[in-house]
Formats: structure tokens, sequence, C-alpha cells
């Protein structure tokens, strides 16, 4: 008996229904008698020496997800078709790698010289890739990588379907390619329908009333009668730059290069679309297969490669302690997955320099530390209340130009409370500004003023525009005066109501507090 058959047997158990139950096994197992959904106790009377692994279906997912991510640097296009597969449109990248069979055939190699048994399929139709990987038995086999010591692995030559010989590649393949569920299938058998060929020879109709009509969309599908699309896992970029290097890299410097390299590139697409990206990615694919991701974001459109440069070095200072180059980096992307139109401004000829540029590269470099996401601006909202003239918006959810305009003016405070607190003021006249007041049981004697500000409530909100509640209360008219203390300390205090015409008590309020 060979070295295979001396390995003890190996089954994957799961609990269904109150008992443990065989999910996956080995061929080692399936030769000793040992079949899908036995029990573990049956399968221990007939196979005592089977080893039992339990599975855990969280474990699965995360292995094919970072197997996704490996495969990105085929495509950027990767879809997961879990439990055991994942599918990849490689429209327009095949030639990088001398071809869809070459492509696929490397994949299929390097995925074997990691440990793992994988089969493929390249097809016009996901429908026919994935019956082919599964069920068909390619033509040849890849040989070269047999004496590697990975016991209990196999590579298998990837099957190319041809555009337009889908039926006739199809035909002899069983009907679970068609991605059918346990019941349909069964009822198809009991009809003597076994293959796909035998189906594709039938009546639709009768078919379709039995079975309904998911058994004709599956084989339209796969056949390439009907369109069906590949979603991806991650978004779709705009535009990209790859590199592969002749030589793994793991120093910041040499990656920070590699980035300016790639942003040159990058940049020079971009200016030809006129536009500039408000989204950046950065994957750097390990020589173990695992990928690294870097983001940045940008608070206004970017097209030049030294600024990318310079965010990119603030996040991996971000991240200098969780950055982990393994043995080396062997492929860099750049992608700009969000860009929006982007001009040329011309800077101040008086000047010199451009402020605007100044405060969005700010405001960049403090969201490649921080996250762009934590970053929020004040913006102007649609009343004239001070309380909710200005709301925080998060800045990588705002358009490119609206970041920019000028700061908030210094004639108000940039901390305000958050409701007004009544105070007590004493004002020689009733129209007049306060001499001294009294808030927080705190006596302050006024020695500057600065005002009034008057501020109305709006027109829509007066009842007079308003037909829906053409008697609602208008808010009463506020003075604000800017005041400094005897302390030297500045506040922001308004007088709400006009004496006489709104009111005969007037009452003052703090609404806010200088820096």
């Amino acid at each position: 008996m060979d070295e295979a058959h001396d390995e003890a047997p190996l089954i994957v158990v799961d609990q269904i229904k109150n008992a443990w139950r065989i999910t996956h096994l080995d061929e080692a197992a399936e030769r000793t008698g040992l079949c899908h959904h036995q029990s573990l106790s049956d399968a221990r009377a007939i196979c005592p020496q089977v080893d039992v692994a339990y599975e855990d279906i969280r474990g699965d997912q995360l292995l094919l997800e970072a197997i996704a991510d490996w495969c990105d640097r085929y495509t950027p296009l990767v879809s997961l078709d879990a439990p055991d597969g994942m599918m990849l449109d490689i429209t327009g990248c095949a030639h990088l790698f001398g071809g869809e069979k070459a492509l696929a055939d490397e994949l299929l190699r390097r995925l074997f010289l990691q440990g793992f048994a994988a089969s493929g399929a390249v097809a016009s139709t996901p429908g026919a890739a994935w019956a082919a990987s599964r069920f068909s038995t390619p033509l040849s086999m890849i040989t070269e990588y047999r004496d590697q010591p990975q016991a209990g692995f196999e590579v298998d030559s990837t099957t190319l379907i041809d555009a337009g010989k889908e039926e006739e590649a199809l035909a002899v393949l069983p009907l679970a390619g068609l991605r059918l569920d346990g019941e349909t299938l069964g009822g198809l058998a009991k009809l003597g329908l076994r293959t796909i060929g035998q189906v594709i020879a039938r009546p639709r109709a009768p078919l379709t009333r039995r079975f309904g009509k998911l058994l004709m969309l599956r084989l339209d599908q796969a056949l390439g009668l009907v369109e069906e699309a590949i979603t991806s896992r991650l978004p779709v970029p705009e535009l990209m730059a790859e590199r592969k290097l002749a030589e793994p890299i793991g120093r910041v410097e040499d990656i920070e290069i590699l980035v300016e390299r790639l942003a040159t590139c990058l940049c020079g697409d971009m200016e030809k679309r006129g536009a500039g990206a408000r989204n950046i990615d950065l994957a750097l694919f390990r020589t173990d297969g695992k990928v690294v991701r870097l983001g940045v974001g940008t608070s206004s459109p970017l097209r030049d490669p030294k600024s990318i440069c310079r965010l990119f070095s603030e996040r991996l200072a971000a991240v200098h302690d969780e950055f982990d180059a393994g043995l080396g980096f062997e492929t860099g992307r750049l992608s700009a997955l969000q860009v929006e139109p982007c001009s040329l401004d011309q800077s101040s000829l008086l000047t010199g320099n451009d402020n605007h540029s100044d405060f969005s590269h700010l405001i960049d470099r403090l969201g490649a530390r921080l996250g762009l996401s934590r970053i929020v601006r004040m913006m102007p909202g649609e009343t004239h209340l001070p309380e909710k003239v200005d709301g925080n918006v998060c800045v990588a959810g705002v358009a490119g130009e609206a970041v920019r305009g000028e700061f908030l003016q210094p004639v108000r405070p940039m901390r305000l409370l958050s409701n007004p607190e009544p105070v007590e003021a004493i004002a020689p006249v009733p129209e007049g500004p306060p001499v001294r007041f009294r808030w927080r049981r705190k006596l302050h004697v006024v020695v500057h003023v600065e005002g009034p500000e008057r501020i109305s409530d709006e027109w829509w909100n007066s009842g007079l525009g308003n037909h829906d509640m053409p008697h609602q209360k208008p808010r009463h008219t506020r003075d604000y005066f800017r005041i400094e203390d005897d302390k030297g300390y500045r506040y922001w205090l308004y007088r709400q109501g006009l004496y006489a015409s709104e009111t005969n008590s007037p009452r003052w309020y703090m609404h806010g507090i200088f820096a």
C-alpha cells in the first residue's frame, strides 16, 4: 500500500439536528466507506482511527477572504462564492500574465504551493466557469510540481471553455453544475435527468411548470443567454497603477519611493481625465500571500504625486507599530477609488501662495493620521440663529469645493453654549448695553462693549409666509453684544425681545465665550 493510503482518514463534522454529522471528508475517508451526513458515532464504528475536525464556519470565511485578498493581484474584481469558491473577472487583465489559461494555471500553481487543493475554469459566463471548475475533468495535469512535499494536495490544469461553446462543454456535466438545490436535483433525477445535456434536449415549458423558473434561469445564465453580473467584494477603482518588483521590499523608505512612482503614473491618468482623487487605496502584496491595505482620503480633489506621497508617509507613521512587512512586498498597487473633476487653480500673483491649498493640505494630513471620518468642519445652515447656523459636517462627506472658503468671522465666538443661560443684567437705558451682569452667581463689571448685532426670526417662521401655521407665535428679536469685563474675559450676550414693541420685560442670556 502506498504512503497516501497509510494516512489516517480525516473528516469534518458539525452539529446538525442535535447530532454530530460529517460535512466534509477526504479521499482516505471515502475509501473506508464513510460518506456525507453520516453520524460521527457510525463513522467511528466503521473506522476507529479516523481523525475528526470540527467545522469552523467563521474561520473558513476568514480564510476565503484572505485568499480573495491574495487574488486581487490578478484582477481588482473578485467576488466571493461561499463557502468554498470565488469568481474573478479577468477581462482586460489576462494579457498581463500571458493569456487566460496562463493566468489561471499560475494562480492554481501558487495556491498548490501554499498547501491548497484547488481547481479552476475560464469561461465567458460565470455559470459555465462554476460548473466546469467543480465537475469537469481537465485534459492535462500539471506534473512539474508533483515532487513537492505537499502530501494530500493536487493541482489540476485549468479547463478553458471558448466563447460560444458553452453548450458543448456543459452537456456532459451533472445537473449539480447548474447550482440547483437538493430538492430540484432529486426531482430531476426521478425523471431520469442527470446531465445538463439531457435538460437542454427536453422541452422547456413542462420543466418550468414543475420545477419553477430557477432551473431555466440557471441554464440560460450558464449558456450566456441571460447576463449574470459579478459583484466585487471591494469597491472597483476608477483608476489604478500597479508595479511588480524584481526584489521584495520591506523598508518604509522603499515603500515611499514605490508610492511616489505609482502616484506619478496615477496622476498622469487623472490629468487626462481632468479629475482628482478623493479616496486613494494602497495595496501591498506580501510574498507569503498576505495583503496590507492603507487608505487615505482628501478634503478636495488631489492629483499631485508629492502630496499623495506625503499623505501615505503620514499614514505609514500612524500605523508604524501595526505595520508588518513580513518577508517583503513583491507587488504594489495604488488605486483611486473616488475621483471628482479637478481644475488647476492659479495662485495669487501678489502673495505667491494659496491659503485654500494650505487649509486642504492640513485637513488631509490630519485625516491621514486620525482618519478623515474624524475630521469635521462647521458648515453654514439655513437659519440666522447662532446655535443653528453652523453644524459639524464630516469632511469625508463634503464635496471637494465645499470645504473651501474663509474661516469663521472673529466677531462671533468659536465656543457656543448648547443652551443659552439666563443672566441678570443692568443697563442704563432699555435698548442699551449692560454695565454689569451676574452669571453663574458671579458678578462681572463691563469695561468694553461692541454691538448690538440684531438677529430676527426667519420670515418663514414668523407666520407671514407660513400658510400651514399662520398663527404661529414668532420668536423675539435678539440684540447681541460683545462684552469685556474688568478681568479681561470676553463674552457674547444677547437681549431677547424689543422693549415695548415685543415685550415690556426683555431678558438677557449668555450665549458664548471668546477664546
